[in-house]
C-alpha cells in the first residue's frame, strides 16, 4: 500500500501526517524536536504509521460491534504503548549507566542509577494501567518526571548528589531519544497480544494481517521552522505559510483567515476559497508571544506548560503586562509577584498580551474574515483561546472561530496534501501515454 507524508519540523515538536491514495488521513505522529532532525522526522513518521496501522486494524474488525471493537483496540494500544515505553526505558538505562562509567562517576552514583532505572521499569505497568492518567506521552517527559522523583528521594537520604544525577540524565536523554526504536510494529503488537486476556481470533487475525501489510512511501514533503535542515530534496520542501493555509482550508473549507501560534513564531495568513495564500504577516525575529515564551513563564513559575491556561482561566482580574519579551519576562513576573499580584491574574495578563501581539499581525495581514481558524500548539491553551475570542469580538464583531482537536498537525497536513497532489499529478502524467495509445 502506498502513502504520502507531510512532515512539519517545528522548534519544539515534529509532526507527521500520512495520507492514503485517495488523499484521506491514515495516521498522525508527533515527537519532541531534537538536535538530530533526521531522527525527529523518522520518529514522527514511525508514530504516524503506527496510528495508520491501528486505524486499518479497526476497519478489519468491522464485523464486531463498535463497543467491543473500541474496547479491544484500546486495550491492545495501551499494552503496545507500554511495550514501546519499556523498550525506550531500557535503552535510556544502558546509556545513562555507560555515561556514568565513562565519566568515572562515584560507585554510589552508579548504584543509584541502577536503582532508579529498575524502579522506573517496575512502574511501567502502573503507568499504562487501565484508566491511568499521564500528563504527557512523550518519552522525555514521562521518563524525566519519574527519574527526577526517584533522584530526589535518593538525594534527600544523603546518598548521592541530586545535581550529579540530573546532569547524567540531561546527557543521557539526548542520546537515548535519538536512538530510533529497534522493535518493529509487529513485535510490539504481538507481544501486547500475549499480555491480553484471551484476545478473540478476529483481533489476532487483524494484527497478523496489518503487521505484514507493506507500506510504501510514494512522495514526501517537509515544512516548518526547521525545514531548511529537513532530510528532503529542495523540490520536496514547502513554506510553512503555504502548508498552514492549505491545511487549515482542508480542515475547515470555509476558512479565510488563519492564525498559527507556534513554538518560535506567529503567522497571520489570509487564504482564498481554494486554500491559496493571498497575504500574510509573520513574527519570526524573536520568540516573544509564542510557545517558547509560555514555556519560559512555566519554568519561572515552576509549573507545567499544560497548567498555565487552566490557571489563567481562574483569574478574577487581568493584570496589565507591559512586555512580552522573553528576556524581560522573568523580571516583570517577579516584580508583579512581589507586589502581591496573584499568579492566575498575572497569567491572564500574559495570555492577553500574547494575543494582542497576534492581533497586530492579523490586522497587518488584512484583518479577520469569517471563517477564522486558530492553529498550532497554543490553540490548545484555553486562556489563549478565550483572550482571542474576546479581542476578535471587540475588534471585528461576530466571527466563526474554528479550532480542530488536531490543530497542531495543520502544517503537516498541508505538507501531506502538497505531496499527494504532486503524486496524483505524476500518476496522471504517467497514464496519459497509455490512454492516448488506447484511443488510437
Amino acid at each position: 500500500m502506498k502513502y504520502c507524508v507531510g512532515i512539519d519540523l517545528g522548534s519544539t515538536t515534529t509532526k507527521a501526517v500520512v495520507l492514503d491514495e485517495e488523499g484521506n488521513v491514515l495516521g498522525q505522529g508527533i515527537t519532541n524536536s531534537r538536535s538530530n532532525y533526521e531522527v525527529a522526522c523518522e520518529v514522527a513518521l514511525g508514530e504516524a504509521l503506527i496510528r495508520a496501522r491501528f486505524g486499518m486494524m479497526e476497519a478489519r474488525l468491522g464485523d464486531l460491534d463498535s463497543e467491543t471493537r473500541a474496547e479491544l483496540l484500546g486495550e491492545l494500544e495501551r499494552l503496545f504503548r507500554a511495550e514501546q515505553y519499556s523498550e525506550q526505558l531500557a535503552m535510556f538505562g544502558k546509556v545513562v549507566r555507560r555515561l556514568a562509567d565513562e565519566n568515572k562517576a562515584d560507585p554510589q552514583i552508579s548504584e543509584a542509577l541502577t536503582a532508579i532505572t529498575s524502579s522506573m521499569q517496575d512502574e511501567v505497568g502502573d503507568l499504562f494501567a487501565p484508566g491511568a492518567s499521564r500528563k504527557s506521552d512523550f518519552f522525555r517527559d514521562l521518563a524525566g518526571s519519574r527519574f527526577l522523583k526517584e533522584a530526589e528521594g535518593i538525594a534527600r537520604r544523603g546518598e548521592v548528589s541530586f545535581d550529579g544525577l540530573v546532569g547524567l540524565f540531561d546527557k543521557a536523554i539526548l542520546e537515548a531519544e535519538n536512538c530510533p526504536p529497534s522493535a518493529a510494529f509487529e513485535d510490539h503488537a504481538r507481544s501486547a497480544l500475549t499480555t491480553m486476556t484471551k484476545p478473540p481470533a478476529e483481533l489476532e487475525a487483524a494484527v497478523e494481517y496489518i503487521s505484514k501489510l507493506p507500506l510504501e512511501q510514494a512522495v514526501s514533503v517537509g515544512t516548518g521552522y526547521g525545514r531548511a535542515t529537513l532530510p528532503f530534496e529542495k523540490d520536496c520542501i514547502r513554506s510553512e505559510i503555504l502548508c498552514h493555509g492549505l491545511g487549515a482550508h482542508a480542515m475547515f473549507p470555509g476558512t479565510r483567515t488563519v492564525l498559527d501560534i507556534g513554538g518560535q513564531d506567529t503567522k497571520a495568513i489570509q487564504v482564498d476559497d481554494r486554500g491559496i495564500v493571498t497575504s500574510f504577516q509573520m513574527n519570526d525575529r524573536c520568540a516573544a508571544g509564542c510557545g517558547r515564551y509560555l514555556g519560559y513563564i512555566a519554568d519561572e513559575m515552576n509549573l507545567g506548560l499544560h497548567e498555565l491556561g487552566p490557571m489563567a482561566c481562574s483569574a478574577k482580574r487581568t493584570v496589565k503586562i507591559n512586555s512580552t519579551c522573553t528576556v524581560f519576562a522573568g523580571a516583570e513576573l517577579r516584580e508583579r509577584l512581589s507586589l502581591g499580584e496573584k499568579r492566575e491574574d498575572i497569567l491572564a495578563g500574559l495570555h492577553r498580551a500574547i494575543v494582542l501581539r497576534a492581533m497586530s499581525l492579523l490586522a497587518r495581514s488584512g484583518g479577520v474574515h469569517d471563517e477564522f481558524t486558530f492553529t498550532g500548539g497554543v490553540a490548545k491553551n484555553p486562556a489563549a483561546v478565550g483572550a482571542l475570542e474576546k479581542l476578535i469580538g471587540e475588534n471585528y464583531g461576530e466571527r466563526t472561530i474554528n479550532i480542530s482537536p488536531d490543530s497542531i498537525y495543520t502544517g503537516a497536513l498541508g505538507a501531506a496534501l502538497f505531496a499527494w497532489r504532486d503524486w496524483t499529478a505524476r500518476m496522471s502524467a504517467a497514464d496519459e501515454p497509455a490512454l492516448a495509445e488506447r484511443n488510437n
